[in-house]
């Protein structure tokens, strides 16, 4: 996260790490659908702004044909970390300045990650931004944006969060799907009983 740190795919990276949404739902956000829970209800921050206590983002859409999600399960509404909202702030008032400086080019898809003329974003160039990110950062140049999501899975696992709560995060119709797709990143059950019993009896 530090090596994305302002540059065009920093709140995209911060976003896709501490929610595990898919890649292909990051490049869909809409910014209609990054919400704040006013007075009852879920409101658009283009509307009601970022200062609010809670704050998530609707998972509705993907960048697949269609526009739907992967499965149904993975439409979700997803409470967002403080520092995604910080990073998200962030986005909108970058986006502004892309808006002012691209003029008549800009093309208004209500994308919160987009082009520098408010285009969509295709996966080869967030590759492409990712791969100078993780060579800057000391990683290489082999590590895809789909990594991210492997990492979240990875981060709730080894802080003890039940495989189902991570299945309902990472929108998977059933615990079978994470435990097989994340199997390395998932800590095996049968190592718990026995931290456990070290930490209860020493």
């Amino acid at each position: 996260m530090s090596a994305a740190e302002g540059t065009r795919l920093e709140a995209y990276i911060v976003l896709s790490l501490l929610t595990g949404v898919r890649t292909e739902e990051v490049r869909a956000l809409r910014w209609d659908h990054v919400v704040a829970w006013v007075a009852g209800q879920w409101q658009p921050v283009s509307q009601t702004g970022f200062d609010h206590e809670q704050l998530a983002v609707f998972v509705w859409r993907a960048d697949r044909a269609g526009g739907d999600t992967k499965t149904p399960r993975s439409r979700r509404t997803l409470a967002l970390p403080r520092k995604c909202v910080a990073a998200l702030r962030e986005q909108r008032v970058r986006q502004a300045s892309d808006r002012l400086a691209a003029g008549a080019l800009w093309q208004d898809h209500n994308l919160v990650f987009a082009s520098a003329v408010g285009t969509p974003q295709d996966d080869h160039n967030v590759r492409r931004q990712f791969r100078a990110i993780t060579e800057a950062a000391g990683l290489g140049t082999t590590w895809v944006p789909r990594e991210l999501r492997h990492t979240f899975v990875s981060l709730l696992s080894a802080h003890g969060v039940p495989v189902e709560a991570i299945a309902l995060l990472a929108g998977h119709n059933q615990t079978a799907t994470t435990e097989l797709v994340y199997r390395h990143q998932i800590v095996p059950a049968l190592t718990r009983g026995a931290e456990v019993m070290d930490q209860i009896f020493g």
